[in-house]
């Protein structure tokens, strides 16, 4: 993880704030009429004393109760508006964020997202999006709106004397500037730990949820569970110390102002008894300070809050501005598939070889099968070609071009890859086949469905093509989902057909049906078919052997 400055982290979420503006300004400008309405309400309220008194102030008793009803009306409304303001910034920016985010993700995969923590992610797309809610709706504008407010305020008591207004902006500035820093950097990387943490455990939880059975089974949900124990106790230490660090705050800002308070009230009559000030010169300034360390105090009680909103950022950050292992390439022109090739292919893990120099060709219209233990490189061959990641040595050919110079939508249609593992969505049956073709009718999905030994079996279910998928697919058996998988690919029909272990879930009468089409197929397919299973090879034309990532 790239570790970011806060204030780094501020600036390129503010860069977000451009399309909306206008809005933003209308949020300050409001804040700033609302707080100053908040504050002259008090400040009339010295005016009032003062009339009363028998001192010349600017207005009638009778005109001070009007304008303080008036700015309590109107305090009433700007408040609204601001906050309406400004949550709709941070809902628009949300959205944006999100879409954003998908986006990436679109880029990233399916390659990086291999190795990465799904909970972690899922964290990440979910609570530290949502978390960054605090930041444009209480955060951007509130601290312009104190900037600006804390300097009127300024102006305004440095009026009655200098001395009292340079004391009033020394007060806001501690308030509103030192102790949010100080609390920050107290706070360390306190932040980042919790949302860092929150991202682990969510992640633990998921997968202690999709391995339920097998803790069950071998009766480790004891061991699970105080796993989960320990990894919570460990988050709730870290929320705890944020809580801490949080009191802490609300403790020395209210002690500071208190004391601001006490020096204004002083300072004005150390000016009084010298003569340089009447009165009013210290009961309004000293009302005024009193009155107007609202718009500061929500930047002081942010001190805290914003490493873990900072921490999130950094974490939102880092997923859009990762680099994709491959990127999409346009602009080149269409091809049609004419064959395949790899030459010399080596390829490495995370400086783990898998493969070393392999070279096999698949003929148009030819069924080519690889064979070969589990780890040996055989399923890292077809990501290849799929181009999920780039070759280090050597190269992939189709129809002749290399891989690296075919548009990756050309290439996505030519081609059509079937793994071990087949993701069903939370959806209907028909849906989740329609993915491979939007356009496809019923009859050419059921057509599919036939050729993958599955029609029957779908048609058995109570609303058959329309009976919805449970969330993973986990209302099916492995070899259900396995046989819609292939349902798919062969209802995207493309030319160039990448089958990973794609019986390996199905008996031998299921095997026989897929295999019978698969060869009814490939007289118009090129079929590359990944098996350990000889029975499955048996309908190849050639057959090539991999072993520990070198061709045997």
């Amino acid at each position: 993880m790239k570790r970011r400055s806060g204030f780094g982290v501020m600036a390129q979420l503010i860069g977000l704030v451009k399309p909306l503006t206008g809005y933003m300004l209308l949020a300050i400008t409001m804040g700033l009429a609302g707080h100053l309405c908040a504050s002259f309400i008090t400040i009339l309220g010295g005016y009032a004393v003062l009339e009363l008194l028998g001192w010349r102030v600017p207005m009638t008793l009778g005109g001070i109760f009007l304008c303080g009803i008036l700015f309590s009306a109107a305090r009433a409304g700007l408040r609204y508006g601001e906050q309406a303001c400004n949550h709709l910034i941070a809902f628009r920016l949300l959205a944006l964020l999100r879409d954003r985010v998908f986006q990436a993700l679109r880029k990233l995969a399916p390659a990086r997202l291999e190795g990465r923590d799904k909970g972690d992610l899922i964290s990440v797309i979910t609570s530290d999006i949502e978390l960054l809610e605090v930041f444009y709706a209480h955060t951007i504008s509130p601290a312009a709106i104190a900037l600006l407010f804390s300097g009127l305020m300024s102006l305004f008591i440095g009026q009655y004397h200098p001395a009292l207004g340079i004391l009033a902006a020394v007060s806001y500035l501690i308030v509103g500037l030192v102790i949010p820093l100080a609390v920050s950097k107290a706070s360390g990387d306190v932040g980042l730990r919790l949302r860092s943490q929150a991202g682990e455990l969510s992640g633990f939880v998921l997968d202690s949820m999709r391995g339920l059975n097998e803790t069950i089974q071998y009766g480790q949900g004891a061991a699970r569970l105080a796993q989960m124990h320990a990894r919570t106790d460990a988050l709730a230490a870290v929320e705890a110390r944020m809580k801490r660090i949080s009191g802490r705050n609300t403790a020395v800002t209210n002690t500071v102002i208190l004391s601001c308070d006490l020096m204004m009230l002083f300072a004005g009559a150390a000016l009084f008894h010298r003569g340089q000030v009447d009165f009013s010169g210290v009961l309004i300034p000293t009302l005024a300070l009193f009155s107007s360390f609202g718009p500061v105090v929500a930047l002081a009680a942010l001190g805290s809050t914003l490493q873990n909103t900072f921490a999130a950022g950094n974490r939102v950050l880092d997923l859009l501005q990762e680099q994709p292992v491959t990127r999409d390439i346009d602009g080149k022109p269409e091809i049609s598939f004419r064959g395949a090739r790899a030459e010399r292919v080596s390829f490495a893990y995370d400086r783990e070889k898998i493969l070393d120099n392999v070279t096999m060709d698949f003929p148009q219209n030819r069924i080519v099968g690889i064979q070969g233990r589990s780890g040996s490189g055989k399923s890292t061959l077809l990501k290849l070609l799929m181009r999920f990641w780039t070759v280090e040595q050597g190269g992939i050919e189709l129809s002749g071009r290399n891989l690296e110079e075919i548009n990756t939508a050309n290439l996505r249609e030519m081609e059509s890859f079937v793994t071990q593992q087949t993701h069903l969505f939370h959806d209907s049956i028909r849906n989740n086949l329609r993915i491979a073709r939007l356009d496809a009718t019923d009859r050419e999905i059921e057509e599919a469905c036939r050729k993958a030994s599955v029609h029957d079996f779908i048609m058995s279910l109570p609303q058959g093509y329309d009976t919805p998928v449970g969330e993973l697919g986990e209302t099916l058996s492995g070899g259900e989902r396995q046989r819609l998988g292939l349902a798919r690919a062969f209802l995207h029909d493309a030319p160039f057909l990448l089958l990973d272990e794609p019986t390996s879930n199905l008996d031998s009468l299921n095997e026989g049906v897929i295999l019978r089409s698969l060869k009814e197929e490939g007289g118009g397919k090129t079929v590359v078919l990944v098996s350990h299973r000889a029975s499955t090879l048996r309908i190849a034309d050639q057959v090539y052997s991999v072993e520990h990532g070198r061709m045997s």
